[in-house]
C-alpha cells in the first residue's frame, strides 16, 4: 500500500482548446459579411478541404479592410492568451515569438461541407464565426467537429467513457482555437442562408 499511497495521477497528451464569444461583436459580423460576400462575387475561391461553398485566397484578410484589420487583432489577443495558459500549466513563461498568419474566408450554403482534415505546418488552428446561417439566431448551425488526434484511444481504451468528437455551434462572435494537428470536419449546412467563417492558421517562427 506503501507504493499506492505514494503514486501520483494525471493525464498524458491533453490536447489544449480556447474559446471565446467576443462581445459587441453584431456590427463588426455586419461588415465582415458584406465584404465577405462581395469578394464571393468577384473571385472564384478555392477548392481545398470544401466540397461546394466558397473558400478564398489565404492571406490577411485585405479585402475586409478595417474590419478584416479588427478581426485579426483579436485572432493574435487569443493566440497570446492561450500561448501563455499553455506555459502557465508547465510553469514557465514563454519566449518572445514571430506569429505567421494565414487567414480566409468560407461560405458554405445549403449542402455543402468540409471534409475531416488537419493543418500540417502551423502552430494554432482557428476559426471564428460571422454568421450561423439560419433564419434565426436561436438556430443551432451546423457545427464544427473536433476530433481526437490519437484515435487509438477512443478505439480501444474504454471508448465508453472517451469523448471521440467535440462539437461548437456556430454561434456568431464565437472564435475557437486549438493546435493545428486536431482533425476537424463540417457537416454538409442545411441552413437557408449562407454560413460564414472566417479560418485561421497561426505559424511560429521559428518552427516547430
Amino acid at each position: 500500500m506503501r507504493v499506492l499511497e505514494k503514486a501520483l495521477s494525471g493525464s498524458l497528451f491533453a490536447s489544449p482548446l480556447l474559446s471565446h464569444k467576443w462581445p459587441d461583436s453584431q456590427r463588426l459580423n455586419e461588415e465582415l459579411s458584406e465584404r465577405i460576400l462581395a469578394q464571393e462575387r468577384q473571385h472564384p475561391g478555392m477548392d481545398l478541404t470544401n466540397r461546394g461553398g466558397w473558400h478564398s485566397d489565404p492571406g490577411n484578410l485585405e479585402f475586409c479592410g478595417l474590419p478584416g484589420r479588427q478581426l485579426i487583432r483579436q485572432i493574435g489577443e487569443m493566440i497570446e492568451e492561450a500561448t501563455l495558459r499553455l506555459y502557465a500549466e508547465f510553469g514557465r513563461q514563454p519566449e518572445p515569438s514571430n506569429w505567421a498568419f494565414s487567414i480566409w474566408a468560407n461560405v458554405n450554403r445549403c449542402g455543402d461541407f468540409n471534409q475531416l482534415h488537419t493543418h500540417p505546418g502551423a502552430t494554432w488552428s482557428g476559426v471564428y464565426y460571422v454568421d450561423h446561417g439560419e433564419t434565426t439566431l436561436e438556430a443551432e448551425g451546423t457545427a464544427i467537429h473536433l476530433f481526437d488526434p490519437n484515435p487509438a484511444r477512443t478505439n480501444i481504451f474504454f471508448p465508453e467513457l472517451s469523448a471521440s468528437e467535440v462539437l461548437f455551434k456556430p454561434d456568431p462572435g464565437l472564435m475557437i482555437l486549438f493546435p493545428s494537428y486536431v482533425p476537424h470536419a463540417v457537416l454538409p449546412h442545411r441552413g437557408e442562408r449562407p454560413r460564414i467563417s472566417i479560418a485561421f492558421n497561426a505559424r511560429r517562427d521559428p518552427f516547430p
